[in-house]
Protein backbone atom coordinates (compact mmCIF):
# COMPACT_ATOMS: atom_id res chain seq x y z
CA UNK A 1 0.00 0.00 0.00
CA UNK A 2 1.31 3.68 -0.94
CA UNK A 3 -0.14 6.50 1.62
CA UNK A 4 -2.63 8.87 0.24
CA UNK A 5 -0.79 12.07 0.99
CA UNK A 6 -3.93 13.18 3.41
CA UNK A 7 -2.80 11.96 6.53
CA UNK A 8 -1.64 14.01 9.19
CA UNK A 9 0.88 13.88 12.16
CA UNK A 10 -1.05 13.55 15.49
CA UNK A 11 -4.13 11.66 16.81
CA UNK A 12 -4.10 13.02 20.74
CA UNK A 13 -6.52 11.46 23.55
CA UNK A 14 -7.75 15.09 25.35
CA UNK A 15 -9.33 13.62 28.00
CA UNK A 16 -12.99 12.45 29.05
CA UNK A 17 -15.35 13.61 31.95
CA UNK A 18 -18.49 12.07 33.33
CA UNK A 19 -21.54 14.18 34.64
CA UNK A 20 -23.30 11.59 36.78
CA UNK A 21 -26.06 13.78 37.03
CA UNK A 22 -27.07 14.15 33.50
CA UNK A 23 -25.76 10.32 33.05
CA UNK A 24 -23.08 11.78 30.43
CA UNK A 25 -19.88 10.56 29.28
CA UNK A 26 -17.42 13.05 27.23
CA UNK A 27 -14.42 12.18 25.63
CA UNK A 28 -12.58 14.86 23.64
CA UNK A 29 -9.78 13.71 20.97
CA UNK A 30 -7.58 15.83 18.36
CA UNK A 31 -6.01 15.77 14.84
CA UNK A 32 -3.44 17.95 14.74
CA UNK A 33 -4.66 20.71 16.64
CA UNK A 34 -8.91 19.87 15.29
CA UNK A 35 -10.01 19.33 18.53
CA UNK A 36 -13.88 16.28 18.60
CA UNK A 37 -15.79 15.99 21.33
CA UNK A 38 -18.11 12.44 21.39
CA UNK A 39 -21.08 12.65 23.97
CA UNK A 40 -22.75 9.51 25.03
CA UNK A 41 -25.75 9.58 27.27
CA UNK A 42 -27.19 5.93 29.39
CA UNK A 43 -30.79 6.23 30.47
CA UNK A 44 -30.86 4.18 33.55
CA UNK A 45 -29.43 5.62 37.11
CA UNK A 46 -26.36 4.10 38.56
CA UNK A 47 -23.80 4.74 40.38
CA UNK A 48 -21.02 6.46 37.96
CA UNK A 49 -18.49 6.36 40.66
CA UNK A 50 -18.21 2.78 41.36
CA UNK A 51 -15.22 1.30 40.06
CA UNK A 52 -16.58 -0.68 37.84
CA UNK A 53 -18.41 1.91 36.40
CA UNK A 54 -15.07 4.49 36.28
CA UNK A 55 -12.91 0.95 34.60
CA UNK A 56 -15.28 0.70 31.54
CA UNK A 57 -16.11 4.66 30.83
CA UNK A 58 -12.32 4.74 30.61
CA UNK A 59 -12.54 1.66 28.36
CA UNK A 60 -15.02 3.63 26.32
CA UNK A 61 -13.04 6.23 25.82
CA UNK A 62 -10.22 4.36 24.42
CA UNK A 63 -12.07 2.69 21.77
CA UNK A 64 -14.30 5.48 20.81
CA UNK A 65 -11.12 7.27 19.79
CA UNK A 66 -11.31 5.32 16.50
CA UNK A 67 -13.71 7.42 14.72
CA UNK A 68 -12.06 10.45 14.65
CA UNK A 69 -8.34 9.09 14.34
CA UNK A 70 -9.63 7.97 11.13
CA UNK A 71 -10.42 11.80 9.82
CA UNK A 72 -6.46 11.71 8.60
CA UNK A 73 -5.02 8.35 10.31
CA UNK A 74 -1.43 9.76 11.12
CA UNK A 75 1.12 7.05 12.75
CA UNK A 76 1.15 8.57 15.94
CA UNK A 77 -1.49 8.34 18.41
CA UNK A 78 -0.50 9.65 21.87
CA UNK A 79 -2.56 8.83 24.50
CA UNK A 80 -2.29 11.90 26.50
CA UNK A 81 -2.72 12.00 30.33
CA UNK A 82 -4.44 8.59 29.99
CA UNK A 83 -2.00 5.72 31.03
CA UNK A 84 -2.28 2.35 29.81
CA UNK A 85 -1.14 -1.22 30.54
CA UNK A 86 1.56 -3.21 28.14
CA UNK A 87 -2.40 -5.27 27.53
CA UNK A 88 -4.13 -2.99 26.38
CA UNK A 89 -1.21 -0.94 24.59
CA UNK A 90 -1.46 -4.02 22.34
CA UNK A 91 -5.33 -4.38 22.36
CA UNK A 92 -5.32 -0.84 20.96
CA UNK A 93 -2.75 -1.41 18.02
CA UNK A 94 -4.74 -4.80 16.91
CA UNK A 95 -8.21 -2.62 17.28
CA UNK A 96 -6.95 0.25 15.05
CA UNK A 97 -4.59 -2.11 13.05
CA UNK A 98 -7.34 -5.12 12.16
CA UNK A 99 -10.40 -2.69 12.78
CA UNK A 100 -9.37 -0.10 10.40
CA UNK A 101 -8.53 -2.87 7.55
CA UNK A 102 -11.39 -2.03 5.26
CA UNK A 103 -10.51 1.71 5.78
CA UNK A 104 -7.21 1.67 4.95
CA UNK A 105 -7.56 -0.86 1.84
CA UNK A 106 -9.90 1.50 0.61
CA UNK A 107 -7.99 4.65 0.99
CA UNK A 108 -5.03 2.76 0.23
CA UNK A 109 -3.04 3.02 3.67
CA UNK A 110 -0.36 1.36 5.10
CA UNK A 111 -1.08 1.35 9.23
CA UNK A 112 1.32 -1.28 10.25
CA UNK A 113 3.47 1.20 11.38
CA UNK A 114 1.12 3.03 13.46
CA UNK A 115 3.05 3.60 17.12
CA UNK A 116 1.15 4.33 19.92
CA UNK A 117 2.76 6.63 22.50
CA UNK A 118 1.83 7.83 25.89
CA UNK A 119 2.27 6.75 29.70
CA UNK A 120 2.13 3.13 31.38
CA UNK A 121 0.98 1.83 34.17
CA UNK A 122 1.14 -1.55 35.70
CA UNK A 123 -1.15 -4.58 35.64
CA UNK A 124 -3.09 -4.51 38.19
CA UNK A 125 -3.77 -7.26 40.55
CA UNK A 126 -6.60 -9.67 39.13
CA UNK A 127 -10.05 -9.19 40.26
CA UNK A 128 -11.79 -12.46 41.99
CA UNK A 129 -14.58 -13.57 39.44
CA UNK A 130 -18.01 -13.02 40.01
CA UNK A 131 -20.92 -15.29 41.35
CA UNK A 132 -22.97 -17.16 38.23
CA UNK A 133 -24.77 -15.05 35.71
CA UNK A 134 -28.04 -13.72 36.87
CA UNK A 135 -28.60 -10.41 35.19
CA UNK A 136 -27.99 -10.18 31.09
CA UNK A 137 -27.68 -7.02 28.85
CA UNK A 138 -28.22 -7.74 25.67
CA UNK A 139 -27.67 -5.11 22.09
CA UNK A 140 -30.31 -5.33 20.25
CA UNK A 141 -30.14 -4.41 16.71
CA UNK A 142 -33.61 -6.25 15.42
CA UNK A 143 -32.06 -8.74 13.37
CA UNK A 144 -32.07 -12.29 12.98
CA UNK A 145 -28.91 -12.41 15.11
CA UNK A 146 -30.17 -10.41 18.11
CA UNK A 147 -34.05 -11.88 18.37
CA UNK A 148 -32.14 -15.66 18.60
CA UNK A 149 -30.14 -14.14 20.90
CA UNK A 150 -32.91 -12.61 23.22
CA UNK A 151 -35.19 -15.92 22.83
CA UNK A 152 -32.22 -17.73 24.14
CA UNK A 153 -31.00 -15.42 27.05
CA UNK A 154 -34.61 -14.69 28.86
CA UNK A 155 -35.14 -18.45 29.30
CA UNK A 156 -31.63 -18.31 31.45
CA UNK A 157 -31.46 -14.92 32.71
CA UNK A 158 -33.22 -11.43 33.79
CA UNK A 159 -32.93 -10.22 30.14
CA UNK A 160 -32.93 -6.39 29.25
CA UNK A 161 -32.37 -5.13 25.62
CA UNK A 162 -29.71 -2.76 25.11
CA UNK A 163 -29.88 -0.26 22.09
CA UNK A 164 -27.58 2.72 20.99
CA UNK A 165 -28.81 5.35 18.80
CA UNK A 166 -28.43 9.13 17.71
CA UNK A 167 -30.01 11.37 20.54
CA UNK A 168 -33.81 11.92 19.93
CA UNK A 169 -33.96 9.57 16.72
CA UNK A 170 -35.20 6.06 16.57
CA UNK A 171 -34.94 3.09 14.13
CA UNK A 172 -38.23 1.67 13.84
CA UNK A 173 -36.61 -1.40 12.49
CA UNK A 174 -35.39 -2.20 16.33
CA UNK A 175 -38.25 -0.50 17.69
CA UNK A 176 -40.62 -2.55 16.22
CA UNK A 177 -39.25 -5.93 17.43
CA UNK A 178 -37.86 -4.98 20.43
CA UNK A 179 -41.46 -4.18 21.33
CA UNK A 180 -42.25 -7.98 20.68
CA UNK A 181 -39.90 -8.82 23.31
CA UNK A 182 -41.93 -7.65 26.06
CA UNK A 183 -38.31 -6.81 27.82
CA UNK A 184 -37.17 -3.64 29.14
CA UNK A 185 -34.35 -1.38 27.27
CA UNK A 186 -31.92 0.25 28.38
CA UNK A 187 -30.57 2.98 26.03
CA UNK A 188 -27.75 4.57 25.10
CA UNK A 189 -27.96 8.29 22.82
CA UNK A 190 -24.25 8.45 20.98
CA UNK A 191 -23.65 11.36 19.57
CA UNK A 192 -20.98 11.97 17.50
CA UNK A 193 -18.60 15.16 16.94
CA UNK A 194 -20.74 16.75 13.81
CA UNK A 195 -17.67 17.68 12.06
CA UNK A 196 -17.87 13.76 11.43
CA UNK A 197 -20.89 14.17 9.07
CA UNK A 198 -18.87 16.86 7.16
CA UNK A 199 -16.20 14.82 6.79
CA UNK A 200 -16.23 15.03 2.28
CA UNK A 201 -16.62 19.24 2.99
CA UNK A 202 -13.64 19.04 5.33
CA UNK A 203 -11.04 16.84 3.64
CA UNK A 204 -10.95 14.45 6.10
CA UNK A 205 -10.48 10.71 4.97
CA UNK A 206 -13.45 8.26 5.57
CA UNK A 207 -14.78 4.62 5.68
CA UNK A 208 -15.31 1.77 7.45
CA UNK A 209 -14.73 1.59 11.43
CA UNK A 210 -15.48 -1.02 14.13
CA UNK A 211 -18.32 0.42 15.61
CA UNK A 212 -19.22 -2.88 17.55
CA UNK A 213 -16.38 -2.76 19.44
CA UNK A 214 -17.58 0.66 20.34
CA UNK A 215 -20.92 -0.09 21.36
CA UNK A 216 -20.06 -3.10 23.20
CA UNK A 217 -17.31 -0.81 25.59
CA UNK A 218 -20.90 1.40 25.63
CA UNK A 219 -22.73 -2.08 26.80
CA UNK A 220 -20.41 -2.62 29.18
CA UNK A 221 -20.86 0.83 30.94
CA UNK A 222 -24.51 0.38 30.15
CA UNK A 223 -24.07 -3.01 32.51
CA UNK A 224 -22.15 -2.08 34.87
CA UNK A 225 -24.43 1.44 35.84
CA UNK A 226 -27.74 -1.21 36.09
CA UNK A 227 -25.56 -3.96 37.80
CA UNK A 228 -26.41 -6.53 35.21
CA UNK A 229 -23.56 -8.96 35.24
CA UNK A 230 -23.20 -10.36 31.36
CA UNK A 231 -23.47 -8.29 27.87
CA UNK A 232 -24.56 -11.21 25.76
CA UNK A 233 -23.23 -10.19 21.88
CA UNK A 234 -25.06 -11.84 18.97
CA UNK A 235 -22.26 -12.81 16.78
CA UNK A 236 -22.13 -15.70 15.30
CA UNK A 237 -19.13 -18.17 13.30
CA UNK A 238 -19.25 -16.21 10.30
CA UNK A 239 -18.55 -13.04 11.44
CA UNK A 240 -15.32 -14.07 11.95
CA UNK A 241 -14.39 -15.41 8.41
CA UNK A 242 -12.09 -12.33 6.29
CA UNK A 243 -14.03 -10.41 3.69
CA UNK A 244 -11.00 -10.25 1.55
CA UNK A 245 -7.52 -11.92 1.14
CA UNK A 246 -4.43 -10.33 0.17
CA UNK A 247 -1.83 -12.48 0.35
CA UNK A 248 -0.47 -12.10 3.65
CA UNK A 249 -3.14 -10.02 5.29
CA UNK A 250 -6.84 -9.94 5.47
CA UNK A 251 -9.67 -7.87 5.44
CA UNK A 252 -12.51 -8.24 7.42
CA UNK A 253 -15.44 -5.95 7.45
CA UNK A 254 -17.16 -7.75 10.91
CA UNK A 255 -13.14 -7.44 12.90
CA UNK A 256 -15.33 -6.00 15.79
CA UNK A 257 -18.27 -9.07 15.65
CA UNK A 258 -15.20 -11.58 15.66
CA UNK A 259 -14.02 -14.05 17.79
CA UNK A 260 -10.64 -12.76 17.47
CA UNK A 261 -11.89 -8.87 18.80
CA UNK A 262 -14.27 -11.61 21.07
CA UNK A 263 -10.62 -12.68 22.92
CA UNK A 264 -9.26 -9.53 23.26
CA UNK A 265 -11.96 -7.91 24.60
CA UNK A 266 -12.31 -10.37 27.22
CA UNK A 267 -8.79 -10.50 28.46
CA UNK A 268 -9.43 -6.66 28.81
CA UNK A 269 -12.20 -6.50 30.99
CA UNK A 270 -10.38 -9.69 32.82
CA UNK A 271 -7.31 -7.89 33.17
CA UNK A 272 -8.90 -4.40 35.06
CA UNK A 273 -8.94 -2.95 38.19
CA UNK A 274 -12.61 -3.23 38.94
CA UNK A 275 -15.04 -6.24 38.60
CA UNK A 276 -16.85 -6.06 35.43
CA UNK A 277 -19.50 -7.66 33.91
CA UNK A 278 -18.78 -10.39 31.64
CA UNK A 279 -18.76 -10.20 27.68
CA UNK A 280 -19.74 -13.15 25.30
CA UNK A 281 -21.22 -13.69 22.29
CA UNK A 282 -23.74 -16.46 22.64
CA UNK A 283 -24.44 -17.14 18.73
CA UNK A 284 -20.41 -17.89 18.07
CA UNK A 285 -19.94 -21.06 17.63
CA UNK A 286 -23.62 -21.62 15.56
CA UNK A 287 -23.68 -20.68 11.71
CA UNK A 288 -26.08 -18.13 9.70
CA UNK A 289 -28.01 -21.16 8.72
CA UNK A 290 -28.61 -21.98 12.04
CA UNK A 291 -29.62 -18.96 12.97
CA UNK A 292 -31.91 -18.81 10.35
CA UNK A 293 -33.40 -22.17 11.10
CA UNK A 294 -34.14 -20.86 15.06
CA UNK A 295 -35.69 -17.62 13.50
CA UNK A 296 -38.03 -19.53 11.04
CA UNK A 297 -39.74 -20.75 14.04
CA UNK A 298 -40.25 -17.45 15.93
CA UNK A 299 -43.27 -16.30 14.02
CA UNK A 300 -43.95 -13.62 16.00
CA UNK A 301 -41.38 -10.89 15.07
CA UNK A 302 -41.74 -12.25 10.91
CA UNK A 303 -43.82 -9.20 10.68
CA UNK A 304 -42.23 -6.55 12.42
CA UNK A 305 -38.08 -7.43 11.79
CA UNK A 306 -36.27 -5.50 8.98
CA UNK A 307 -32.49 -5.82 7.99
CA UNK A 308 -32.46 -3.99 5.07
CA UNK A 309 -29.61 -1.51 4.79
CA UNK A 310 -32.33 1.07 4.22
CA UNK A 311 -33.38 0.99 7.12
CA UNK A 312 -30.66 2.77 8.82
CA UNK A 313 -29.73 5.04 6.76
CA UNK A 314 -28.81 8.71 9.13
CA UNK A 315 -30.84 11.00 6.91
CA UNK A 316 -34.41 10.37 7.82
CA UNK A 317 -35.67 11.76 4.29
CA UNK A 318 -33.65 8.27 2.50
CA UNK A 319 -34.77 6.29 5.37
CA UNK A 320 -37.36 3.30 4.05
CA UNK A 321 -39.98 2.28 6.65
CA UNK A 322 -39.90 -1.41 4.49
CA UNK A 323 -37.41 -3.84 3.24
CA UNK A 324 -36.20 -2.06 -0.29
CA UNK A 325 -35.43 -5.86 -1.82
CA UNK A 326 -31.99 -5.17 -3.64
CA UNK A 327 -29.37 -4.45 -1.08
CA UNK A 328 -26.86 -7.09 0.07
CA UNK A 329 -28.85 -7.00 3.15
CA UNK A 330 -32.06 -7.88 2.03
CA UNK A 331 -30.83 -10.47 -0.60
CA UNK A 332 -28.85 -12.03 2.14
CA UNK A 333 -31.48 -12.27 4.60
CA UNK A 334 -33.94 -13.60 1.29
CA UNK A 335 -31.56 -16.67 1.01
CA UNK A 336 -30.18 -17.31 4.43
CA UNK A 337 -33.77 -17.60 5.45
CA UNK A 338 -35.40 -19.56 1.97
CA UNK A 339 -34.55 -22.81 3.26
CA UNK A 340 -36.72 -23.19 6.32
CA UNK A 341 -39.97 -20.43 5.59
CA UNK A 342 -41.87 -21.04 2.93
CA UNK A 343 -41.81 -18.66 -0.32
CA UNK A 344 -45.25 -17.46 0.21
CA UNK A 345 -44.12 -16.33 4.12
CA UNK A 346 -40.94 -14.76 2.68
CA UNK A 347 -42.87 -12.67 -0.29
CA UNK A 348 -45.37 -11.24 2.59
CA UNK A 349 -42.18 -10.43 4.70
CA UNK A 350 -40.81 -8.55 1.82
CA UNK A 351 -43.76 -7.04 0.72
CA UNK A 352 -45.03 -5.55 3.66
CA UNK A 353 -44.74 -7.36 7.09
CA UNK A 354 -47.32 -6.42 8.96
CA UNK A 355 -47.53 -2.62 6.31
CA UNK A 356 -49.86 -2.54 4.32
CA UNK A 357 -48.60 -5.13 1.43
CA UNK A 358 -46.89 -3.78 -1.65
CA UNK A 359 -48.55 -4.59 -4.98
CA UNK A 360 -45.22 -5.44 -6.30
CA UNK A 361 -43.10 -8.31 -4.37
CA UNK A 362 -40.12 -6.74 -3.20
CA UNK A 363 -38.67 -10.50 -2.74
CA UNK A 364 -35.17 -10.15 -3.78
CA UNK A 365 -35.52 -13.98 -4.71
CA UNK A 366 -38.53 -13.10 -7.32
CA UNK A 367 -36.56 -10.10 -8.89
CA UNK A 368 -34.58 -11.34 -11.96
CA UNK A 369 -32.44 -7.62 -11.85
CA UNK A 370 -30.97 -9.23 -8.35
CA UNK A 371 -28.94 -12.28 -9.59
CA UNK A 372 -25.52 -10.49 -9.89
CA UNK A 373 -25.98 -9.64 -6.16
CA UNK A 374 -26.43 -13.06 -5.40
CA UNK A 375 -23.79 -14.17 -7.17
CA UNK A 376 -21.03 -12.19 -5.21
CA UNK A 377 -22.52 -13.49 -2.37
CA UNK A 378 -21.99 -17.16 -3.60
CA UNK A 379 -18.59 -16.28 -5.00
CA UNK A 380 -20.05 -17.54 -8.12
CA UNK A 381 -19.00 -14.18 -10.12
CA UNK A 382 -15.47 -11.92 -10.62
CA UNK A 383 -16.98 -9.68 -7.85
CA UNK A 384 -15.76 -10.05 -4.24
CA UNK A 385 -17.65 -10.69 -1.61
CA UNK A 386 -19.43 -7.67 -0.29
CA UNK A 387 -18.41 -5.32 2.82
CA UNK A 388 -21.73 -5.72 4.66
CA UNK A 389 -22.15 -8.03 7.46
CA UNK A 390 -23.39 -10.94 5.52
CA UNK A 391 -22.79 -14.84 6.20
CA UNK A 392 -19.54 -16.83 4.80
CA UNK A 393 -19.55 -18.29 0.64
CA UNK A 394 -20.52 -21.83 1.98
CA UNK A 395 -23.43 -21.00 4.26
CA UNK A 396 -24.48 -19.16 0.89
CA UNK A 397 -24.13 -22.14 -0.87
CA UNK A 398 -25.78 -24.57 1.06
CA UNK A 399 -28.65 -22.34 1.71
CA UNK A 400 -29.26 -22.11 -1.77
CA UNK A 401 -28.97 -25.65 -2.37
CA UNK A 402 -31.60 -26.37 0.48
CA UNK A 403 -33.98 -23.61 -0.81
CA UNK A 404 -33.61 -24.78 -4.06
CA UNK A 405 -35.18 -28.37 -3.28
CA UNK A 406 -38.57 -26.80 -1.65
CA UNK A 407 -41.68 -28.30 -3.55
CA UNK A 408 -42.93 -24.42 -2.94
CA UNK A 409 -39.35 -22.87 -4.78
CA UNK A 410 -39.47 -25.39 -8.22
CA UNK A 411 -40.92 -22.35 -10.05
CA UNK A 412 -38.33 -19.71 -8.66
CA UNK A 413 -36.09 -19.14 -11.74
CA UNK A 414 -33.90 -17.25 -10.33
CA UNK A 415 -33.12 -19.54 -7.23
CA UNK A 416 -32.99 -22.76 -9.97
CA UNK A 417 -30.45 -21.07 -11.66
CA UNK A 418 -28.12 -19.76 -9.32
CA UNK A 419 -28.39 -23.51 -7.49
CA UNK A 420 -27.53 -25.00 -10.53
CA UNK A 421 -24.20 -22.79 -10.97
CA UNK A 422 -23.60 -23.62 -7.17
CA UNK A 423 -23.50 -27.29 -8.44
CA UNK A 424 -21.58 -26.84 -11.44
CA UNK A 425 -18.59 -25.90 -9.23
CA UNK A 426 -16.01 -28.53 -7.98
CA UNK A 427 -16.41 -26.97 -4.67
CA UNK A 428 -20.22 -27.22 -4.23
CA UNK A 429 -21.01 -27.80 -0.79
CA UNK A 430 -21.88 -31.61 -0.32
CA UNK A 431 -24.70 -32.96 1.45
CA UNK A 432 -22.24 -33.74 4.59
CA UNK A 433 -21.01 -30.37 4.48
CA UNK A 434 -24.17 -28.35 4.23
CA UNK A 435 -25.75 -30.72 7.21
CA UNK A 436 -22.49 -29.65 9.16
CA UNK A 437 -23.46 -25.83 9.06
CA UNK A 438 -26.54 -26.41 11.32
CA UNK A 439 -23.93 -27.98 13.87
CA UNK A 440 -21.74 -26.27 16.03
CA UNK A 441 -19.02 -25.55 13.97
CA UNK A 442 -16.67 -22.78 16.30
CA UNK A 443 -14.99 -22.27 19.55
CA UNK A 444 -16.84 -20.06 22.11
CA UNK A 445 -16.35 -18.54 25.47
CA UNK A 446 -20.25 -19.42 26.62
CA UNK A 447 -19.64 -19.88 30.27
CA UNK A 448 -21.25 -23.14 32.05
CA UNK A 449 -25.01 -21.08 32.52
CA UNK A 450 -25.87 -20.36 29.12
CA UNK A 451 -24.01 -23.70 27.33
CA UNK A 452 -27.37 -25.57 26.90
CA UNK A 453 -27.97 -28.53 24.58
CA UNK A 454 -29.54 -26.34 22.00
CA UNK A 455 -26.36 -24.13 21.53
CA UNK A 456 -23.86 -27.16 21.40
CA UNK A 457 -25.22 -30.27 20.98
CA UNK A 458 -24.14 -31.52 17.62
Amino acid sequence: MSDSGRRGKLFRYEGYQVDAAAGLLACRYSVDGRDFEERITLSQEGDWDSPAARAAARLVFLLAGVSYYKTAAPEVIDLGQTAVTDRERDFLYEFYLQGLGEFAYRNDIDLTPLRIEGLSRPAPDPVPASDPLARALVPFGGGIDSIVTVELVRQRADAALFVVSRPGDRFAAIERPAAVTGLPMIRADREIDPQLLRSKELGFLNGHVPVTGILSAIAVLAAALDGRDAVVMSNEWSSSVPTLELGDWSVNHQYSKSDSFEAGFRELLAACDAALPDYFSLLRPRTELWVAEKFADLTKYHGTFRSCNRAFHIDKTLRLDHWCGHCDKCCFIDLILAPFMSAADLGGIFSGGDLPPSPVSREPLADPGQADRFRTLLATSATGKPFECVGEVNECRAAVLLAARRADRADCKLLQELAAEVMARPDAPSEAMSAGLLRPVGKHFIPPQFATEDLLTP
